[in-house]
């Protein structure tokens, strides 16, 4: 059956009216936050408190923060049922005009506007998977296109939803379940496999951290710079600015933290060969070092080069040249082992930095070249089924996703009038 005929014989020649948000809701209203100097307002408080960066998560089950009676009393925070829809006024980034359906009776900030439905008349589900349709929209109705815009009561108050047969609450609500369920369908899938990545995340950073833990005098743990196991080349020479469609592959520091995981036989970007010529190279099996970032957290993030040829490595990057096994020395990096000596090397307050010369000086364990791979080939399965965009679960996660958006962009493809928005 094709997508037009589905959704024909789901509305089956029935009406469908765009109403004002204003006209089906029972009641829209924004919330308020307690005086934050007021310990007596959120200590110990029991009164789930959503804040709008929360909006992100869609289905609210819980609060991060919760306040007081006396917090909800001195504020103008107000209960939200279970079953009704939030909208993000503001917020930082791109939360503004993203939605999220309650499944507890909560209170909200002021960048939440609260949407309240009789359930008699109007599934809040339905209204809830329209809107994620609209968020565009709605940013750009907004009080200004830029991120400082804003949405206001009276907007949304105004914005028009689909609401079929409108005359018949039965019958329209039948319609609007039927859309919730398929839609459903394909978001519980997602949670499910959301909550599935989850877990083998830290099943896959427990077995690392066991896998690269030794006892002591099992083996040696020896400077990452010593002569005979390794040593660390700053890059230079490339900017962003020398991309090129075509030439000798590079990796620019930057794209450590944003494009690569914990190996790659590819460059996302490449320079011109004459520059190419003046720029320090990674050799295939070297490792590609960040020594620069804005947190502790990720400065020093790796990548193992398994590429066939030598690559160009920028500034604000290291080489490492070794006699390991590549993808034994990124997982390395990855350990809290790691990470609790690299400590010791970060300098800089706002940009902050490990040099390469204090890399040289971190342990790393050595076992024989055999346990090395053993290692490599049980993390290189977690780091598949965790981590991998084409064979592991972002890949379903991702497929999934797409599915919901595109049978919910066609479950809601209601003939409209010349306005339909606000």
């Amino acid at each position: 059956m094709s997508e037009v005929s589905y959704l024909e014989k789901l509305l089956d020649g029935v009406e469908v009216e765009w109403s004002p948000l204003g006209k089906v809701a029972k009641k829209i209203y924004s919330g308020g936050t307690p005086d934050t100097k007021k310990t007596e307002y959120w200590e110990n408080g029991t009164v789930p408190w959503m804040s709008s960066g929360e909006v992100n998560l869609k289905t609210i089950k819980e609060t991060e923060k919760f306040i007081t009676e006396d917090g909800l009393n001195n504020s103008s925070a107000k209960f939200v049922p279970e079953n009704s829809v939030v909208m993000a006024l503001a917020g930082q980034g791109k939360t503004r005009g993203k939605v999220a359906r309650t499944r507890i009776k909560l209170t909200t900030n002021q960048s939440l506007a609260a949407i309240t439905f009789d359930d008699k008349k109007i599934n809040s589900d339905y209204i809830f998977h329209f809107l994620e349709t609209q968020y565009e929209n709605l940013r750009q109705i907004s009080s200004g296109n830029s991120g400082r815009g804003g949405l206001n009561l009276q907007m949304i108050s105004a914005y028009k939803a689909p609401i079929p047969c409108p005359d018949n609450p039965k019958k329209s609500l039948t319609i609007q379940a039927e859309i919730v369920r398929i839609l459903d369908t394909f978001t519980v899938l997602t949670a499910e496999l959301t909550a599935e990545l989850s877990m083998r995340k830290k099943q896959y950073n427990f077995y690392r951290e066991q896998l690269l833990s030794f006892d002591d005098g099992e083996v040696e743990h020896l400077p990452m710079g010593q002569e005979d196991i390794g040593e660390f080349i700053r890059g230079g020479s490339f900017q962003k600015k020398d991309f090129t469609e075509t030439g000798i592959g590079c990796v620019h520091y930057g794209q450590i933290y944003t494009h690569y995981g914990t190996y790659t036989d590819k460059t996302k970007t490449h320079i011109s060969e004459a520059l190419a010529k003046k720029c320090r190279k990674a050799q295939p099996g070297n490792l590609i070092i960040a020594t620069t970032s804005e947190n502790d957290e990720d400065v020093c993030k790796a990548v193992a080069w398994l590429g066939k040829s030598d690559i160009a490595v920028s500034s604000d990057a290291c080489i490492y040249k070794h006699n390991l096994n590549p993808k034994y020395v990124s997982y390395f990096f990855q350990t809290e082992q790691f990470q609790s000596q690299k400590r010791q090397y970060i300098t800089g307050a706002k940009v902050r930095r490990v040099n390469a010369d204090s890399l040289a000086k971190i342990l790393i364990p050595v076992p024989a070249i055999e346990e090395q791979e053993r290692i490599v080939s049980i993390l290189d399965k977690f780091d598949t089924l965790v981590n991998s965009i084409t064979e592991g679960l972002p890949r379903e996660i991702e497929l999934r996703q797409k599915q919901y958006k595109y049978y919910r962009d066609m479950l809601f493809s209601f003939p409209k009038p010349e306005v339909a928005e606000a």
